[in-house]
């Protein structure tokens, strides 16, 4: 079986779902701790100036103590208003608008207490929609202990996984040998950023997964893992 995981994500980037598509079991580690500048809370889309940024507000108090699926989300803030306009406003004039818009109007008419909850909604809607089928596991219904290159181990353990498909971060951190003592094969992710027909000038990479939905459309999850070095491992 083939394991990769992610902590929460507002409006993934493309990365994110190759290293899904690759696995067969996908762990959503909403058990990890919020991180300051980190992409919990926010994330880039294109508009007519460049890239802007969409952030949603959360409640500050305590919340460097606390795991991810504890950070409720400051809604006395109208975010939700401002993120769907600036939606409508940028991609009204794509390919697909009118095929997506109307499931992001359903998701901020909805009234969120926690991001993790809204991030996970979002993340298995676009999964839906890049018919990218995986065995979904949230970390707080389990108990996976440790941290870093160990919290990783005992979940592989746990769900007997053989392969684990890190980030590319992963080296900056994993301890490969105690993977090796286990024979859990590990590769390291290194997603190379496809380009595609953009409105608004230049292309930008490195954008929300809803750029690419946007604008192309049943061709997205084609277009996502095209030219990828480690399709091998599938």
């Amino acid at each position: 079986m083939i394991l990769t995981a992610h902590q929460p994500v507002y409006l993934p980037w493309l990365g994110l779902f190759h290293k899904i598509w690759l696995s067969n079991t996908f762990v959503y580690l909403n058990t990890s701790q919020f991180i300051i500048g980190d992409w919990m809370n926010r994330n880039k889309i294109k508009t007519h100036s460049g890239s802007e940024w969409l952030t949603v507000p959360i409640i500050k108090k305590g919340f460097l103590k606390k795991k991810s699926y504890e950070i409720k989300i400051d809604d006395s803030r109208n975010w939700r208003k401002k993120h769907f306009k600036s939606i409508c406003l940028n991609y009204k004039n794509t390919d697909y608008f009118k095929t997506y818009i109307d499931i992001f109007e359903e998701i901020y008419l909805k009234k969120w207490e926690y991001i993790s909850d809204l991030n996970e909604y979002m993340l298995k809607i676009f999964l839906k929609e890049l018919n990218i089928n995986v065995n979904f596991i949230k970390a707080s219904d389990n108990e996976y202990v440790g941290k870093g290159s160990n919290l990783i181990l005992d979940m592989c353990k746990k769900l007997k996984a053989k392969t684990f498909i890190f980030g590319s971060q992963g080296k900056n951190y994993v301890v490969e040998n105690d993977f090796r003592k286990k024979n859990i094969q590990i590769f390291f992710q290194d997603y190379e950023h496809p380009q595609y027909n953009q409105l608004h000038g230049k292309f930008i990479s490195n954008l929300s997964v809803i750029d690419l939905l946007f604008n192309i459309g049943p061709k997205s999850l084609e277009t996502l893992i095209k030219n990828q070095n480690n399709l091998k491992i599938k």
